[in-house]
């Protein structure tokens, strides 16, 4: 038996007074005074116990405002878009709405509408780095996604790395260094020429492992861009252009109707102006084009692309010729049949190559190269 039912019943069947049982069963008088009042109004169901929220909560946001928050997370999540608590708070203040996240958290938990998730590492743990101006630095990256028939399409991705603006995100088969070249020219001449670029050592972005440079690296010397490129294995280097393929190919799931490129460039591009002006960045604090636009943009002031010097070693072919590439184009280089199969050394200093008999040490021939010409004769 409950203390409620021996109070209610000390007073109400033995007559006790009110007093007399507050003092023996150790409560307030006024909680006993309470009591009989409830239990001569509702009899029985005075003893089941009762909701503790208060009768007033003013602090509560409008059930229209509920109904918003739930539908942007739909909405949202339906796109293939972020749809955490900041990324509503952001779009219910376009609309003049501020609710805090910890509010947003909660109304989405009592919907039903939260996923429970492992526990994540600390954001403090990690080493961030973010380019102080914008232009400071652009980073650059290409992954695969399949066309509704399955084939395979490459998707080059510019990104400034100081305000998260996709630059340009174009979709190839494949991504080639003409590729990488062109979007490169048409990203400066609608934004301004980069002070740098990081990639990875991908071929199409650095030829260095190769011994040689390609034209992409021959037009960032050729501006005074300093390339810079992440180790190998080891794509954090390049972490925030792999996070927005991460948000683009999760948005791209939602729609896999595409069958030709042009049809998943346009995708591409819907996407591309969303992200940059209508999904807050946690970092920015808003939008990349905001962020983009909010700053001086930094200019080249110098190249890390010192002289290019190398040796080779090759053999004439039987016709008389060597075979050298530059700048991602492949030149052929007159010797004469005299010396087919000699082993040689060229020594290459830019466009100055001097071609050396391997064994004698003899000079075989001294030439600047035509990057116009295919084919080098012998004057």
């Amino acid at each position: 038996m409950t203390i409620a039912r021996l109070v209610i019943t000390a007073v109400v069947l033995e007559g006790r007074t009110q007093a007399d049982a507050a003092r023996s069963y150790g409560v307030s008088k006024g909680w006993v005074s309470k009591l009989i009042h409830r239990y001569l109004l509702e009899g029985e169901a005075a003893f089941e116990p009762r909701s503790r929220r208060p009768h007033h909560t003013p602090n509560e946001i409008p059930a229209s405002t509920v109904e918003l928050i739930r539908q942007l997370r739909l909405d949202l999540t339906a796109a293939g878009m972020d749809a955490g608590p900041h990324t509503i708070a952001w779009h219910l203040q376009q609309q003049h709405i501020t609710v805090s996240t910890a509010t947003i958290w909660r109304t989405l938990n009592r919907a039903g509408l939260i996923t429970p998730e492992p526990k994540k590492r600390p954001k403090n743990t990690y080493i961030r780095f973010q380019a102080e101006q914008p232009n400071e630095t652009w980073q650059s990256d290409f992954t695969h996604w399949p066309l509704a028939d399955g084939t395979d399409i490459e998707i080059l991705t510019w990104l400034d790395d100081h305000s998260r603006y996709a630059l340009s995100c174009t979709a190839h088969c494949p991504v080639t260094v003409t590729a990488v070249l062109t979007t490169f020219r048409a990203a400066v001449n609608e934004y301004g020429t980069p002070a740098s670029t990081l990639t990875d050592n991908g071929l199409v972005f650095t030829a260095k492992y190769r011994k040689g440079r390609n034209a992409f690296e021959t037009e960032l010397r050729t501006l005074g861009i300093i390339q810079k490129n992440g180790h190998p294995n080891h794509p954090q280097t390049q972490g925030k252009v792999e996070r927005f393929q991460q948000t683009m190919k999760k948005a791209l799931a939602k729609n896999l109707s595409a069958t030709t490129p042009d049809e998943l460039q346009q995708q591409l591009d819907n996407f591309r102006d969303y992200y940059n002006a209508k999904r807050p960045h946690r970092s920015l604090n808003g939008t990349p084009t905001a962020a983009y636009q909010a700053r001086p943009k930094a200019t080249p002031s110098g190249s890390n692309l010192a002289e290019h010097n190398r040796i080779r070693h090759d053999r004439v072919d039987s016709n008389g010729k060597l075979t050298l590439r530059h700048n991602g184009k492949l030149h052929h280089i007159g010797i004469g049949r005299t010396h087919a199969r000699t082993p040689v050394l060229m020594l290459i200093q830019d466009l100055n190559i001097h071609i050396i008999n391997a064994r004698t040490g003899e000079l075989i021939r001294e030439l600047t190269l035509d990057p116009t010409k295919d084919y080098q004769p012998q004057n």
